[in-house]
């Protein structure tokens, strides 16, 4: 028997009224209705349902139905086939990833659901459970529920959920799915943001300009025949333009920056098998002619969309050319758009949401167009922020400013490294590894120099603030099979430095003495590599930032709410020793 049969067959058993048990329970009515419909389920560690059992046994008690008590009734509940205690732990680690995920603000949910905001920043932290899991997933299920409600949030929610955008038409149904989906005890976690950050580990600049022959490409200067303008239909005619437009700008003499933006989907044209292709040799196209881009994300799309997006985007990042941006609000949830610019052509397209398919393109040349979709794509990117800050070599300076002030910020710092923290090694070590590797005094100075910068400005947060350092610790076997490097990519070396298995040992043992000295610093040791050549460096609630260990090296520090908290929650999959 199920908890619901179990429910309605007492209150007919006791011949009472649903809302007698209500008043003496104190469960309100509209929960004892989804109780007694099988809708929802009670959490049998809560106070609610302590007081339900109790209820029943004191209406049993009055009706003069003595062999009916508390015990007798929760004994009888728990035993029903679809009862099972619910997982406090588990619904905390599934509310984090909803908030991720949607990019919910805490303190209008809180005033919504009416819990204090430092009662759920205690829940986010682990300090704190809820006393009544069940009450505080339901406030956090009919919230979400009834505020996201579009086409777009619907399709953002399907996603998570696991199931189709036309489920969730409903509110009531979207409140059902919430509540399964938070107390569901499979590992969510497998997030798109995990693809995004093993595909940028994999990815290699130099491999990537010797695959597409990026250094034999010529700009070509034969004119591109199409009439002044041209309207395309629907999704096949969509990528057609998409090319048109990129062709369009490769063989016009103009140099203007381009200026990107689309919230359009992006999965059904990663389908295709040869799009994808000639999109990114059209846009290799444009940065051998050295065109600087502007790219402007739609942030408010899918995460698997938005993660997608920034994935083919990875090789246009590694080069410098790309200024990546994003609008801080909402784009509109019934039409969709695509705005892209260059001194050559503009492209113009619309769709309906949820009916991409069926969009209309629209390519000119036209000066007089081409002045109008140019000033709308600027006003555009006038209201656009950074989505993220790409340093280079040639912004090093830039980029050691931003971590010297950064080091004066009070809060938590967290790292996944690939190899060990330049910071920790004795000066000896780190001198005899240069010189091994053949490292002139000028260069070896400066890698030096970077060691101690990097140095003072940890043990300066270490002053008031905790560091926790993901480390891998390897076998002799596991070494040999991938030998690490020095991360020297703070340091923009141009080179690789290697370890000899007794030199990562030796570097591994300083790290030790330097968490043994400052009880601030955490070491977590982990049995195999998360990553070959990325390190994840996080100061929670203000950035993250991905570093390419691989010459050259590249840091994006992201500071996108749902972005950064997707990378902040990103779990790698390592054995702890």
């Amino acid at each position: 028997m199920k908890f619901h049969e179990q429910l309605n067959a007492y209150i007919e058993q006791i011949d009472c009224m649903a809302k007698e048990v209500s008043e003496q329970s104190g469960v309100s009515a509209a929960t004892l209705s989804r109780y007694r419909t099988g809708s929802r389920l009670p959490d049998t560690e809560s106070d609610a349902f302590e007081n339900l059992c109790s209820a029943i046994a004191e209406l049993a008690r009055q009706k003069q139905l003595g062999d009916i008590t508390a015990e007798s009734v929760r004994e009888q509940f728990m035993q029903s086939s679809d009862l099972r205690p619910r997982d406090a732990d588990r619904l905390l680690e599934n509310f984090d990833l909803l908030l991720a995920t949607l990019d919910v603000g805490i303190s209008k949910l809180c005033r919504h659901i009416n819990y204090d905001a430092s009662t759920v920043f205690r829940f986010r932290n682990g300090s704190r459970r809820p006393s009544d899991p069940e009450k505080f997933a339901s406030s956090v299920a009919e919230y979400v529920a009834r505020e996201w409600d579009s086409a777009r949030d619907r399709a953002v929610l399907a996603h998570l959920l696991g199931c189709t955008e036309e489920e969730l038409a409903e509110s009531s149904v979207r409140y059902e799915k919430l509540m399964e989906w938070l107390f569901d005890d499979r590992d969510h976690r497998d997030h798109p943001v995990s693809d995004f950050l093993f595909k940028l580990d994999e990815f290699n600049l130099n491999d990537y300009i010797k695959a597409i022959h990026f250094d034999e490409l010529k700009v070509p200067s034969v004119p591109f025949q199409m009439p002044t303008s041209k309207t395309y239909f629907g999704l096949d005619q969509m990528m057609e333009s998409e090319l048109d437009f990129l062709k369009a700008t490769v063989i016009s003499k103009s140099t203007e920056p381009v200026i990107m933006y689309s919230d359009m989907p992006m999965g059904e044209m990663a389908k295709d098998p040869e799009f994808p292709k000639k999109w990114m040799f059209g846009m290799a196209m444009m940065l051998k002619k050295g065109l600087h881009l502007n790219q402007i994300h739609d942030l408010n799309r899918s995460f698997e969309d938005m993660m997608l997006g920034l994935e083919s985007w990875i090789p246009m990042y590694m080069t410098g050319q790309i200024s990546p941006f994003y609008l801080k609000e909402p784009s509109n949830n019934v039409f969709l758009h695509l705005l892209k610019v260059s001194g050559a052509a503009a492209l113009y397209g619309e769709a309906i949401a949820g009916h991409h398919a069926e969009g209309r393109y629209y390519l000119t040349k036209s000066r007089k167009e081409l002045g109008y979709y140019t000033a709308r794509a600027q006003e555009l990117l006038s209201a656009a922020r950074p989505l993220m800050d790409i340093y280079r070599i040639d912004n090093k300076n830039e980029f050691n400013a931003f971590l010297q002030v950064d080091s004066e910020a009070i809060g938590k710092r967290k790292s996944i490294l690939s190899s060990l923290p330049l910071y920790t090694i004795d000066a000896s070590l780190l001198v005899e590894m240069l010189a091994r590797s053949g490292f002139d005094g000028e260069e070896a100075a400066g890698i030096v120099d970077a060691a101690n910068s990097a140095r003072q400005r940890v043990l300066h947060i270490l002053e008031t603030s905790e560091i926790h350092v993901k480390i891998p610790l390897l076998t002799r076997e596991e070494f040999e099979a991938y030998p690490l490097n020095l991360d020297l990519s703070n340091a923009f070396c141009e080179r690789s430095v290697a370890y000899t298995y007794e030199q990562y040992l030796a570097h591994m043992e300083d790290t030790d003495r330097f968490a043994a000295d400052h009880p601030l610093y955490l070491i977590e040791k982990a049995s195999s590599q998360t990553f070959r050549n990325l390190q994840i460096s996080i100061h929670e609630g203000r950035w993250a930032m991905v570093s390419k260990e691989l010459v050259p090296s590249i840091h994006f520090v992201i500071h996108h709410p749902k972005l950064r908290r997707a990378i902040e929650e990103f779990i790698p999959p390592v054995a702890e020793k």
